[in-house]
C-alpha cells in the first residue's frame, strides 16, 4: 500500500497527524521531534523513511512539506531533560510537545514506534510506521533534517569534535575525538559511561 493511501485508510474524516522522532542513539546533543498535518489530498512523491533517503533528497523534501503541510511543528529535548528522564522517556517528551506544537488540532496520531507519548487524543503506534504513512514518514524527514542543521551548528561551536562528520553518533572518528579532547557540554554523559569510567 502506499504511504499515502495509508494515512486515507485511517483517516475516516479526521484531521491525523504523523509523528517521529530522531536522535534517540547519538552520543551528543538534543533529541529532536516533529508532528504533520496534511490535507486529505496531498501526496508527495519520493517520501519516504528518511533513513532509507540521501541528505540531499531530505533536504529538497524538508522545503516541500514544510510547504505543503496543512500544519508542522518540529521539537526538542534537552540533554539535561535525556539524562534526568532517561532517552526513551526525553524522546516521548519531544514528541508531545511537537504534537502539542501544531496550530490545528488533530484528532487522531499516528506514532513511529511501539510506545506513545503521553497526549490528550488518541493515538496508534506503527512500528517502522516512517516507510508506512506519509505523515509519519514527513515527521521523520522534518525530525531529522532539523536535528542535522542543529548538529552543524553545534560543528561550529565544537569543531574539534567534528560533529557535522558523524551527528553525534558513536562512530570511531567521535570517540577518537572524546579521547582526546573528553566530553563537551553538549555529550550525554550517561551514553558514555564506559568513556568516563576509564
Amino acid at each position: 500500500m502506499e504511504l499515502y493511501e495509508f494515512d486515507r485508510s485511517i483517516r475516516s474524516g479526521r484531521i491525523i497527524c504523523g509523528v517521529d522522532e530522531a536522535g534517540r542513539g547519538p552520543l551528543a546533543g538534543d533529541v529532536y521531534a516533529a508532528a504533520v498535518v496534511f490535507e486529505d489530498d496531498t501526496v508527495i512523491e519520493g517520501i519516504n523513511d528518511s533513513k532509507k533517503l540521501s541528505e540531499k533528497k531530505r533536504e529538497a523534501l524538508f522545503d516541500i512539506i514544510t510547504e505543503r503541510a496543512k500544519a508542522y511543528s518540529i521539537a526538542t529535548a534537552s540533554i539535561e531533560e535525556i539524562e534526568n528522564l532517561n532517552i526513551l522517556n526525553a524522546a516521548m517528551l519531544a514528541m508531545k510537545r511537537a504534537v502539542e506544537g501544531l496550530k490545528i488540532k488533530p484528532q487522531f496520531a499516528l506514532i513511529d514506534g511501539n510506545k506513545s507519548p503521553e497526549i490528550d487524543i488518541p493515538t496508534e503506534t506503527i512500528v517502522k510506521g516512517d516507510g508506512k504513512s506519509q505523515s509519519i514518514a514527513a515527521a521523520s524527514i522534518l525530525a531529522k533534517v532539523a536535528r542535522d542543521r542543529y548538529m552543524r551548528l553545534l560543528d561550529e561551536k565544537y569543531p574539534q569534535y567534528q560533529f557535522s562528520k558523524h551527528n553525534g553518533y558513536g562512530t570511531k572518528l567521535h570517540y577518537e575525538m572524546i579521547e582526546k579532547y573528553g566530553i563537551s557540554p553538549v555529550h550525554r554523559p550517561s551514553f558514555l559511561k564506559k568513556v568516563l569510567n576509564k
